[in-house]
Parts: C-alpha cells; structure tokens; sequence
C-alpha cells in the first residue's frame, strides 16, 4: 500500500495536491478542458482546498475555465453579434455605434467572468454622472450589454447575468423621473409650435413637427412618408415602411438612405389625423404646388416623399434634430428677455430630439385615453408593456396632481393652525 503524502503539519495530502518547501506553498495541479495542465497555489492549504471546491464547482457545472479566464466583454460583444443574423443592418450599427461610442473603452477590456452586478450599477450611474447621459441612453446601452452577458450564460462562460435587475435599480434611484421627464408638458409644447408659426421662412419646418407631435410616429417613419400614404379624404396615415440614414460598408462613414419595414410587425398601423396634422399636410400641399417646389429624392424606387430640406432632398434624422436645437435655444434666448420685460414665468424650452416628440404624443394620450390597447396600437408598441409603464407614469403623475388641488380645497386646519 502506498504511503500517504503528508504536509509539514502532518496533514494528509489529497490527489493532485503537493507542497513546494521552496516557496512554502502549497500546489493543486489538475488538467483543463482543453487537456493542458494547470495549477493552483495557496500559503495555506485551507485556501488551497477553497479554491479546488471552486475548480470542481466550475467543472460541474460545465464552466468553461479557459474562456472564463481569457474571454473579456468586447470578446463576448463580437460573439453575440455575429449570432445576430436577423438584425436589419440599421439596428446592427446602432448596436455596434453605442458599444463603440460607451462601452468598449470604459469596460470592454474587462474579462466577463469579472463582473458583478454591482459593477454594471456603478457603470450606469457613471454614464449618466460623469458622462452626463439621459436614461433613455443608458436604456441602449443595457439593450446590448444584457444579451451580452446572457449568451455568455448560455454559453456557461459565467454562472449568472450581472445585468439582471440593474437597469430597474437605476430607475428607482431616480425615482421614477425615468421616462416622463421625456415629454414635453402642453405648454412647452405649444410654445415651440407658436414660435415655428411666427417665422414664415420656417412654415416647412412648422408642419413637419405638426406632424411629429400629432402622431407619435418615429422620425424614420415621417421623413419616409409620401403622399402616397396619406389619405386625406379619410383623414388617415398609413404607416408601412421606415427610412433609415446609415453607413453601409464598416471601412466607409459614408451614410445612404434605405427603405425597410417599421421597427416591429406592430409598427405598420393606421393613424388617424388630428385637424392640425390635416391641417399641416394640406398647408405642406398647398405650399409645394404654389411654388412647384417637391422633393427629388428617389430611394429604392420610392418617391413623392412630403417633407424635404433646403436642398430638396429627403430629411436626415440627425438633420432634424439639429433643427431642434437651433430653433430651441432661439427661443429661449429670446423668451428669457420677454419674459423679463412683461414681468412674468419664462417658459423655457429643454433639451429634446424627434424621440421625445414621440413621447409627448404617448404621453397626451394616456393623460386623455384610458383604452390602453388602443393607445398601443397607434404607437405601434410591440409589447403593451411599453405602454403600460408609461401609462402608469402619467396616471400617478395625475393622482398627485389632483390629491394636491383636493388638500388645498380641503384643508380642513388652516383656520386653526
């Protein structure tokens, strides 16, 4: 019978263990997945057995320890997205273009066996902190990190998802300002639509944010409108396909123009025409045909498109939201001194893009319709959760409204007090 290897304490030594009286430490050698031989070290044995208990848990649970040790989050990132083959090319880059712009360089580097959910908390919470981002941002940046960090848990490169939970943690730091901050109130709105209308040269641009306003729709919805989906006898907007303005080759920043289908099956839908959207399309109608100005741009054989720029050519998303911009900030600049001189509330405009336009539409309906189904379908929101969360938002957002106005009617220890 062989004799058992003992410590210097006198400790019976297990299979694979060893001590090294060189170095004082104790040894674990065992072989890898890949039948490369490997070893553990520790000062004390106690230690040692620890992490051979953590060794045979990973083997257990078909932990691949090579990866788990190698494989880093930008590693993880290309492999989820090459599996992502029924991506349109447009959400491909967008998906690409945040990792690139937010995460690659803050922790891409990192090996995703590494990650705790506290990790992913401090990194949301230093993204909107250090880099200044809106939630909405942060919301893509969780919209690609958690299937991420999913495939790896599907792959058993990691035993649970450090993302679960973490974005719902950051919304309720911020106590629920997520979302409804987005919209803006009735009276921003109008005083950004009164200013467009009290500039002529600006009539092209008052009917297209008429349009954004009056329907919901996402700018890639608007831009690629044609009169051809219009119907202003019925006083409807039909809303089938969607123009995106993107790369196409990786090597190339030259952007192009492509037709697709709305973002999800829900997205082709029927809106019906409010009067001011009637209104700005047959303003936009009359306005083309009196100076024999239209839009030249022609993309996978689609033309008549409404709405166009200076250079008669089709809108670029990002152009419009320039547009925002410098209208905005005119307007506050000129508001802050009228509202000096007439001794009243300025009411300033924020920081918004075509996105929040969309959700002021969202959110006037819930303040006005109860039928979430229906508000679903006009947005054209693939999950009625969608809905639901904002319509929650304003609902709760209405009850404190009105329970204030009811406790000063019915503060019943004024006179006491």
């Amino acid at each position: 019978m062989a004799k058992s290897r003992k410590d210097p304490k006198g400790r019976v030594l297990r299979k694979g263990e060893s001590y090294q009286k060189s170095q004082q430490r104790y040894i674990y050698a065992f072989t890898d997945p890949f039948g490369k031989r490997k070893y553990i070290y520790a000062k004390d044995l106690m230690v040692l057995r620890e992490r051979e208990e953590k060794l045979l848990k990973d083997q257990l649970d078909g932990l691949d320890v090579y990866l788990m040790g190698k494989a880093d989050l930008n590693f993880c990132f290309d492999r989820y997205m090459s599996t992502k083959v029924e991506l349109r090319e447009s959400t491909k880059y967008n998906y690409q273009y945040t990792y690139k712009t937010y995460v690659k360089e803050e922790i891409g580097k990192k090996l995703i066996a590494d990650f705790k959910y506290s990790d992913i908390i401090y990194f949301y919470l230093h993204l909107m902190e250090k880099r200044g981002l809106e939630i909405a941002t942060v919301e893509n940046v969780h919209t690609i990190l958690r299937p991420t960090f999913n495939l790896a848990f599907k792959d058993e490169i990691i035993r649970k998802n450090p993302t679960d939970g973490a974005l719902a943690e950051i919304k309720r730091k911020l106590k629920g300002s997520a979302g409804i901050r987005h919209a803006l109130t009735v009276e921003q709105e109008k005083a950004f639509i009164d200013y467009l209308e009290s500039r002529p040269e600006l009539v092209h641009w008052r009917n297209l944010f008429v349009v954004l306003l009056g329907t919901g729709c996402r700018i890639g919805e608007v831009v690629g409108l044609r009169w051809d989906d219009i119907d202003l006898e019925k006083r409807i907007v039909h809303i089938n396909h969607s123009v995106s303005y993107y790369p196409r080759e990786k090597s190339s920043y030259r952007c192009e123009y492509a037709v697709s289908p709305p973002k999800t099956e829900k997205g082709i839908r029927d809106i019906p025409m409010f009067h001011s959207v009637f209104n700005a399309f047959m303003s936009e109608k009359k306005l083309q045909k009196e100076t024999g100005i239209c839009c030249l741009t022609e993309i996978e054989g689609m033309t008549n498109f409404i709405f166009f720029n200076r250079y008669n050519e089709i809108h670029n998303p990002a152009g419009v939201n320039r547009a925002i911009k410098r209208f905005s900030e005119d307007y506050n600049c000129n508001e802050e001194i009228n509202a000096k001189k007439q001794k009243r509330e300025a009411v300033m405009l924020p920081h918004f893009s075509c996105h929040h336009l969309r959700h002021t539409f969202c959110t006037r309906l819930c303040e006005n319709e109860t039928n979430v189904k229906l508000i679903q379908e006009i947005m054209g929101h693939s999950d009625i959760r969608t809905t639901l969360d904002i319509y929650a938002e304003i609902q709760e957002l209405k009850k404190k409204e009105e329970f204030s106005n009811l406790a000063d009617k019915m503060d019943l220890f004024k006179d006491i007090l």
